[in-house]
């Protein structure tokens, strides 16, 4: 029994590292819009949102940044924080002691997987607040991507704030960032050789037919393609 418990506390870490948390930092220095960050992110490639505050306290979100390296080292990114947004775009420029929220909405998390089964293991071994794919197969079918990819899951995660895509792969389950467009994490993972395409949903048919149907190897095909 005392190995058994061992063993179990020994794993838990291991499940929540797979998602990096959310963090606070600050602005510590700019030199030829580089920047560096106070508390570095715990994982390359995640992205965050610098908050500025201004007279009386106001506080405005004013741009995207993301990790490039392990020492806190970041970048801006031109990205937009909402879809189809009228708003103007705020031209107030990042400053030191700035504050800085480091993977912004990542409980939010859309699962892309290749059948139900694989889609419940998962959603039922990690607590977080999942964005159903069918969603997401609602939007893609809109827009008559067809398929998944980097521009779609960017346009979905403003329009619904999803923070991170979960992407069964066929040997791994890769952490994708849809506004750094990075795969910040990843672990080994088996997944079926079947395969529903273009992913798992509800629906069965959507306007030109590319749900449900069932083929082996497309829907990992089609994964590859975000790296």
């Amino acid at each position: 029994m005392r190995k058994f418990i061992l063993v179990s506390i020994i794993s838990l870490p291991l499940f929540a590292d797979l998602f990096p948390p959310t963090i606070g930092s600050t602005i510590a220095n700019i030199e030829n819009n580089k920047l560096q960050l106070s508390t570095p992110f715990p994982a390359d490639g995640m992205s965050g949102i610098v908050i500025h505050t201004y007279d009386q306290g106001l506080r405005a979100a004013t741009t995207y940044i993301m990790q490039t390296s392990s020492n806190g080292n970041s970048k801006m990114l031109n990205k937009p924080f909402m879809e189809s947004s009228n708003l103007p775009n705020i031209a107030t420029k990042v400053a030191p002691g700035d504050k800085v929220i480091g993977g912004y909405l990542y409980d939010n998390v859309l699962l892309i997987a290749p059948d139900e089964a694989t889609y419940q293991n998962i959603t039922s071994r990690y607590h977080k607040k999942w964005i159903h794919p069918d969603l997401y197969a609602t939007f893609i079918s809109k827009s008559r991507d067809g398929e998944i990819t980097k521009e779609n899951l960017a346009s979905f995660a403003r329009a619904y704030q999803v923070g991170l895509v979960a992407i069964v792969k066929k040997d791994t389950l890769a952490i994708y960032d849809p506004v750094s467009e990075k795969i910040i994490a990843q672990e080994t993972f088996q997944a079926p050789s079947q395969a529903q395409y273009p992913f798992f949903t509800r629906f069965q048919k959507i306007q030109s037919g590319w749900f449900g149907l069932s083929a082996k190897g497309e829907y990992y095909n089609n994964v590859e393609q975000i790296r």
